[in-house]
């Protein structure tokens, strides 16, 4: 049985301190022991809550989301992060802002940052944009509080941009840690991470960037899998295939969904749009030229009805190692027969996997919580002891 000692003395064995005063962007862009971090501040605050001992270390404070695209999962992940660590939520609305008025992103961004601990930020819909306009309002309250606007600068958490999903994809590897038994278990393990037929379009490419640039740090053995013209970042991918050499495993790419499931432990099939695609898109709402936009959507839904065979079927998952692989999907999930007539998985086998998927998505609250506490607190493993030396319960009956 685990005790919090046990996740204290872990985290004092990794060095994060670069974490401290820092914004989370993309997993690419910390290093193995900053992730290790995450990952155990990740299980520390889940196992003290089901203890009943409070992880509320804010007394007041805000924290800030915003979100440009629809969201469920990653938004009330958000907003529960911050409420376990004792901060308060505020949407900022654009439409009902002076954004619309013409206010800068540097006033903006100072604007709603007075009392604000944490931004959380989901912008995935425009290639070359997303990423962009998070380090634009980093770089503001930065800047703020330097001047002496902030009294404290809060910590930017990148909840989706046009590149990585970082807190879905940690929250999908931390649950892949837990089922394979730890980070130990996932040397040689195959991952198959695989476009599927949807019948909307315009899904970001984030979540299948993510995979590869993250779980390719594990020695683990990643296939990226789609249909010719369904391309992710060139970038990203050489981000994969050096992560892949420096931990001794491997990553592929594949024009064969078969060929990826063939023995793979994992198997991640989801829709995305060609990378091509949205950077046109991205140039056509820059153009403001509405009709050509909507020439792609039709364009871009028959494409993907070329491939209505792209689909996690029962066949495809009786041919992955012993028929048994960890089927994994970031919600929801195009179910066929339930959600649309053909999707990117049957019914029997979504219904099969709900519960560890739905398992797979409780981690993203405590990501966000272990992102959101190793930027604010510059002692992380005294934190947590001092928490439970405290010992308030977080219910009292």
């Amino acid at each position: 049985m685990k005790t919090l000692q046990d996740y204290i003395d872990k985290l004092n064995k990794l060095n994060f301190k670069e974490m401290y005063n820092n914004d989370f962007f993309l997993t690419w862009e910390k290093t193995d022991d900053e992730l290790e971090a995450v990952f155990t501040v990740a299980d520390a605050l889940r196992f003290m809550r089901e203890n009943n001992i409070s992880t509320k270390v804010f007394e007041s404070g805000l924290g800030i989301s915003l979100f440009r695209d629809n969201s469920t999962r990653t938004r009330f992940s958000f907003a529960s992060a911050c409420n376990l660590l004792g901060l308060e939520v505020q949407d900022l609305d654009e439409g009902k802002s002076q954004v619309a008025h013409g206010e800068t992103v540097r006033e903006t961004a100072n604007m709603i940052s007075f009392m604000a601990d944490v931004i959380g930020i989901r912008d995935d819909m425009y290639i070359g944009k997303g990423n962009a306009y998070m380090h634009e309002v980093a770089n503001a309250v930065e800047e703020g509080h330097k001047d002496g606007i902030l009294e404290q600068r809060p910590t930017l958490v990148n909840l989706q941009c046009d590149i990585d999903h970082p807190t879905q994809c940690m929250a999908d590897m931390l649950h892949i840690i837990h089922e394979f038994g730890g980070v130990e278990n996932l040397k040689g393990k195959k991952v198959a991470m695989t476009w599927a037929y949807s019948p909307s379009y315009g899904k970001p490419l984030s979540v299948p960037q993510g995979v590869i640039g993250l779980m390719t740090r594990f020695g683990m053995d990643v296939v990226l899998a789609h249909p010719e013209g369904y391309e992710v970042m060139p970038e990203v991918e050489e981000v994969a295939k050096k992560n892949a050499e420096k931990s001794g495993g491997s990553y592929t790419r594949v024009n064969d969904m078969a060929e990826a499931f063939k023995d793979a432990d994992i198997v991640y099939p989801k829709s995305w749009a060609p990378f091509a695609a949205m950077e046109k898109r991205t140039n056509l709402y820059g153009e403001g030229d509405f009709a050509g936009i909507d020439k792609l959507e039709k364009e871009l839904l028959a494409q993907n009805a070329e491939h209505k065979d792209w689909a996690c079927t029962e066949e495809l998952m009786k041919t992955t190692k012993d028929g048994k692989a960890l089927y994994l999907h970031c919600l929801p999930a195009d179910i066929t027969g339930v959600s649309c007539e053909t999707g990117e998985v049957d019914a029997s086998v979504f219904d099969r996997y709900r519960t560890p998927l739905y398992k797979e998505a409780s981690f993203k609250p405590y990501i966000i919580a272990a992102m959101i506490t190793l930027s604010k607190f510059a002692d992380a493993a005294a934190l947590l002891k001092a928490l439970e030396e405290k010992g308030t319960p977080r219910k009292f009956m």
